[in-house]
């Protein structure tokens, strides 16, 4: 009971924290990589509290809904991760509160909102096969979608599933809204005005938004951290080689349609993944 308490507070203290930590690392990798100083490693706290700050403004109250089912959704499915629960079942919960996010936008008249949505659901719709191919994957390999099962799993499934992880890499990019696919929303400065699927969400519901992205932050890089779960070293090491290859990406891609990202993520993906699945279904 006290390990469940433990892993319950991780999840839901120390998980949000940790994403806070990589967004402010992440902008500042950034401005390096831009030749800019940049703001502190703290800046992404710092912005959360002058949201909540402000005094609360919504269009309709079922905005406010959408974003507090987000957040709890998002925290549900990190807490759930660290509780080493079903893979599915964490997937069907962060699903629930992506879709909300939609519908929050949609539930506007606001034209930018709804683009910013329609653009997000088309995102959702390109990772979460990707995601459900992924677990697949592990379960082949371990025999199990318990993420107990997975840890305990003697050998480093990198070596097993050297594409999936190239296929969850897309989903992480998009997930991140990291070019070429921050189309719907981002969260760095090269962003236009108009927010996309944040247009309507200001001062503590945008806040609420924000801490939601560090929980589903933590929680992909969490999936990624199963491919080499023997080795805490080479865990970490593989987590921050991985971070660093997003962060390049963003700097060194420009944004692409959502047509050149639903044609070029389904079949490079679907493609490495059925490789994949075959190698490993012949292996077993």
């Amino acid at each position: 009971m006290i390990t469940t308490i433990l892993l319950i507070l991780v999840g839901l203290v120390l998980a949000p924290l940790a994403g806070g930590l990589l967004a402010g690392i992440d902008r500042r990798l950034t401005a390096w990589f831009q030749s800019r100083q940049g703001p502190p490693i703290m800046q992404a706290f710092y912005d959360v509290a002058k949201l909540f700050g402000k005094q609360p403004m919504a269009s309709n109250p079922w905005l406010v809904l959408c974003a507090w089912v987000y957040l709890v959704a998002a925290a549900l499915s990190c807490v759930l991760f660290f509780l080493q629960g079903d893979l599915l079942l964490i997937f069907f919960v962060q699903a629930i509160g992506a879709v909300f996010l939609v519908m929050g936008a949609m539930s506007v008249p606001s034209p930018y909102s709804q683009v910013g949505a329609q653009r997000e659901l088309i995102q959702v719709l390109t990772y979460e096969p990707l995601l459900i191919l992924v677990f697949v994957s592990l379960y082949l390999a371990t025999g199990s979608f318990q993420v107990s099962d997975i840890l305990a799993h003697e050998t480093p499934l990198l070596l097993q599933l050297p594409l999936m992880f190239i296929v969850l890499g897309y989903a992480l990019t998009i997930k991140l809204r990291k070019s070429p696919f921050d189309f719907s929303t981002s969260h760095h400065g090269h962003q236009e005005l108009v927010k996309g699927v944040l247009t309507e969400y200001s001062g503590p519901y945008l806040g609420i938004i924000e801490i939601a992205h560090w929980y589903e932050t933590v929680l992909v890089l969490g999936v990624c951290a199963l491919f080499w779960s023997t080795n805490v070293l080479m865990m970490t090491l593989l987590l921050a080689v991985t971070y660093m290859a997003e962060i390049i990406i963003d700097n060194t891609m420009a944004r692409m349609t959502w047509r050149w990202m639903l044609k070029y993520v389904w079949c490079i993906g679907l493609g490495l993944s059925v490789v994949n699945l075959i190698w490993l279904y012949a292996k077993i």
